[in-house]
């Protein structure tokens, strides 16, 4: 494979066009805008250093560059991911922050390795099992997760505790003592009207970072923090992130292990969505190994320089393309925008009200809940909803990691129960129209005497191959005339076992006791090959399969004189 395959974006840098540089470089600077307060809100969601978000927005803008495939993707610190992270990370450092730090760093040094592995591996479709409900049901209940968590901070007071329940509680408890903030509470709650005002009326004005801005310039000019003691970001740690490997205990690395797993699929179904739709948009394809390799790469060098675990953003991508941006130099310019403003002005912010930073995240919570998703599930297809709860209330109350795995065993078990008790058809003729069809549902159908026409939707195996037997059984009992042959439609066996091909030999051989022949139609090429390769096709016959279930009717009628007429034949 070519080197260049591997450093997509580095290739498109190679290839740069001048005339690309004034729109990346406007974007990119508009990016910034939009970087800046959104990384420490995260930082802050994800119970870290305002400082740590900027750390993570840096690093991973030049790795993906590099890696990724996207031309004009954003990667950073995500909403999503603060309450994973939070959740991971909190209970473990006791407090200490300098140990939330070391762990947010190991967690995405292992995310990112997971991200590699998948890759490489070329297994990116893992993503897939964290379906439609699940995810809806998991955004839902972090939405609600980061809004009690970040809303104490709009009041102006802190509340302790992990879990939501808790963090309910102790909002309620911290209102009802009177510990809010006055003017904390004036300005969070004025600069998230203000956000979702802008948001609705003029969407293409900048509504976050015109709320930090006057938040700021507000706090400053009047020494808010000074004279009512409002809480602010305070001066910044000048200087760039240095390089630190995190140190954390064996105990703690297996304790974020399956965290670890769950940020990477989540940040590739993330990732992947929107990197197809702007590949789509700008004409060129992307591939999603490559998409995960370069959120392996990100998370890696995020997790190596004091950063936490990143993803792709569905919210500051749509900026930098609406700013004009053409490629990769876009994130660059972003990344060296935020690294002069850590060494030239880390006081530039030092007024910003904590609670402004808390509206910006409760507004991009606002962004992603889905309720009428929800509803939708329900109104469409109730087990689908109720997985989508139960993903909600495992996340919102058992744990976030806990959550999505009990949501994606239930998953999976519905995807066993459906294969185990497939959907199967009696078929028969219906007047006026081509082909055959299932007579449950068209009763006023025909079927041809002496042929049983028994459809099976799904692969045969191990766990349905007895109820495939008993329910032709069935058939053959209750056919409105004697049964000479039983016809399997077989278009939706995309595999059969060996239990499979066992139970087939066995069927086969109570047909013949009973005078019948078994025939198959449809079945495919490769299915026949493994039922040869098993010795099936020796004892049960190797002249008994058709193309279509029209063709079986044809050949049967060939060779049985039955009294039939066709209505295309009258």
């Amino acid at each position: 494979m070519d080197r260049m395959a591997w450093l997509p974006g580095l290739a498109t840098l190679l290839d740069y066009r001048r005339s690309w540089l004034a729109n990346d470089l406007v974007a990119g600077l508009v990016l910034t805008a939009i970087l800046v307060p959104v990384g420490m809100g995260y930082a802050e969601a994800s119970g870290l250093p305002a400082i740590n978000g900027l750390y993570a927005t840096i690093l991973p803008l030049v790795a993906y560059a590099v890696f990724g495939p996207s031309r004009i993707m954003v990667l950073g610190p995500d909403s999503t991911m603060a309450a994973v992270i939070a959740a991971l990370i909190v209970p473990l450092s006791a407090g200490d922050p300098a140990h939330a730090v070391a762990l947010a760093g190991a967690l995405a040094l292992l995310s990112g390795a997971c991200s590699l592995l998948i890759g490489f591996a070329r297994l990116g479709l893992v993503a897939d099992l964290l379906s439609k409900p699940i995810r809806i049901g998991f955004l839902n209940a972090i939405a609600l997760t980061v809004l009690t968590g970040q809303l104490p901070k709009v009041f102006g007071f802190s509340v302790k505790g992990d879990a939501l329940p808790d963090k309910a509680v102790g909002l309620i408890e911290g209102i009802a003592a009177g510990h809010t903030h006055r003017v904390a509470l004036a300005i969070g709650a004025g600069s998230l009207a203000f956000i979702l005002l802008l948001k609705r009326h003029r969407p293409r004005w900048p509504g976050i970072l015109l709320a930090v801005v006057l938040a700021t310039l507000v706090s400053g000019l009047f020494d808010l923090s000074g004279r009512t003691g409002l809480p602010v970001l305070g001066a910044l740690p000048q200087g760039l992130p240095e390089f630190r490997v995190p140190v954390v205990s064996m105990a703690e690395i297996l304790r974020l292990l399956p965290g670890a797993l769950i940020i990477s699929l989540l940040s590739f179904a993330d990732t992947s969505v929107l990197s197809r739709a702007l590949a789509q948009r700008g004409g060129y394809a992307v591939s999603q190994n490559q998409e995960m390799i370069a959120l392996g790469a990100a998370n890696i060098a995020s997790g190596l320089f004091q950063g936490f675990s990143i993803s792709g953003s569905a919210s500051r991508t749509p900026v930098a393309e609406a700013a004009g941006a053409r490629t990769q130099l876009t994130g660059l310019i972003g990344a060296l925008a935020i690294a002069l403003l850590l060494v030239l002005a880390p006081t530039l912010l030092q007024s910003l009200p904590s609670a402004v930073l808390g509206a910006v995240v409760i507004a991009a919570c606002l962004s992603f809940a889905d309720l009428r998703g929800m509803a939708e599930l329900y109104r469409l297809r109730r087990v689908e909803f109720g997985l989508s709860l139960i993903s909600f209330l495992g996340v919102a109350f058992v744990g976030v990691i806990e959550g999505i795995f009990i949501a994606i065993a239930l998953a999976l078990l519905v995807l066993v129960w459906n294969t185990w008790h497939p959907h199967s058809a009696i078929l028969a003729r219906v007047d006026g129209a081509k082909g055959y069809h299932d007579i449950s549902r068209h009763p006023e159908g025909r079927q041809v005497p002496g042929l049983v026409l028994f459809r099976w939707d799904a692969p045969l195996f191990f766990a349905n191959a007895e109820l495939f037997r008993e329910q032709i059984l069935g058939a053959v009992s209750a056919a409105p005339t004697p049964t000479r042959w039983v016809v399997v439609a077989a278009d939706a066996i995309t595999d059969v076992d060996i239990t499979g091909a066992d139970v087939l030999v066995r069927l086969q051989g109570e047909l013949d006791e009973r005078g019948m022949a078994l025939h198959f139609a449809g079945l495919k090429g490769p299915v026949k090959d493994r039922l040869r390769h098993y010795g099936t096709l020796d004892r049960i016959g190797q002249d008994i399969f058709s193309p279509t279930v029209g063709s079986a009717v044809h050949l049967y009628r060939s060779r049985h004189n039955v009294d039939w007429k066709d209505w295309d034949e009258v």
